[in-house]
């Protein structure tokens, strides 16, 4: 006796097609759209998954900041950090966390709850294959390099390496400069203590952007107020002009 076919129900038909489309789109875009956004009863939910976000719509208290005029830090909050009452508890320990790369491939905020234990003790690895949105490398005055693989969270702080989500398209003058400065201080807190420092470093995207503009910096030492800071670094390099929109620089007229 023969067997006799199953039936493909609606069910099992919309339940494949599903699969296929969402399988397009992860393969399409690289895994740079949001599935969990994605809802296949509402359509719509589709064009919100391909919005960019990590944009200055994000994070509304860099929204308001002026271009770049020779200054290349300036103090936000009267330097103080925008951290709540729960932003600064311990209950959780030592942390750190990043925001999922955009659909622009564009990283977002990060975050940690530092201590001397989670410093690395071994050398930096080799980061050389993870490259960042608007990379667009070039050779400078002084026979420098335009742009570094920039750290949100830095190296020396909790040993992240060549993790995508935590490394951005920045200039060398900003990464070896001022933005190092500030890492610099927040280890050695760490290394003098047995105290937590709160850390948050949010870079801003405005619009499109696929370099950002500059990066904020915030620190408060938990155990004591010796360590606290909120700063913003404009991403930028003398005598050279950025197009954040893609990467393309030239020299200064």
């Amino acid at each position: 006796m023969a067997n006799k076919r199953k039936k493909t129900g609606p069910k099992s038909v919309k339940a494949l097609f599903s699969l296929l489309l969402l399988l397009v789109l992860f393969t399409a875009t690289a895994g740079n759209v949001d599935l969990s956004r994605v809802d296949l009863d509402d359509l719509s939910t589709l064009v919100e998954a391909f919005e960019p976000k990590n944009t200055t719509a994000d994070y509304p208290q860099l929204s308001a900041l002026p271009d770049y005029n020779g200054e290349e830090v300036v103090t936000l909050n009267d330097d103080q950090p925008f951290f709540t009452k729960e932003d600064l508890s311990l209950e959780n320990g030592a942390w750190q966390s990043f925001a999922n790369l955009d659909n622009r491939n564009r990283v977002g905020q990060a975050n940690a709850m530092l201590h001397k234990k989670m410093m690395p003790k071994k050398e930096r690895g080799d980061i050389s294959q993870v490259y960042p949105s608007g990379w667009k490398q070039k050779k400078i005055t002084g026979d420098q390099w335009l742009y570094n693989r920039s750290h949100l969270i830095g190296f020396q702080l909790t040993g992240e390496n060549d993790n995508w989500k935590n490394l951005f398209t920045g200039t060398q003058q900003m990464n070896q400069g001022p933005m190092r400065e500030y890492e610099e201080e927040v280890a050695s807190y760490l290394k003098e203590t047995q105290n937590h420092v709160r850390y948050r470093v949010t870079p801003l995207f405005k619009e499109n952007d696929l370099v950002p503009r500059g990066v904020e910096m915030e620190a408060q030492s938990i155990e004591d107020d010796r360590l606290s800071f909120n700063v913003y670094i404009y991403n930028v390099q003398e005598g050279y002009q950025i197009n954040y929109e893609n990467g393309t620089s030239k020299k200064a007229s």
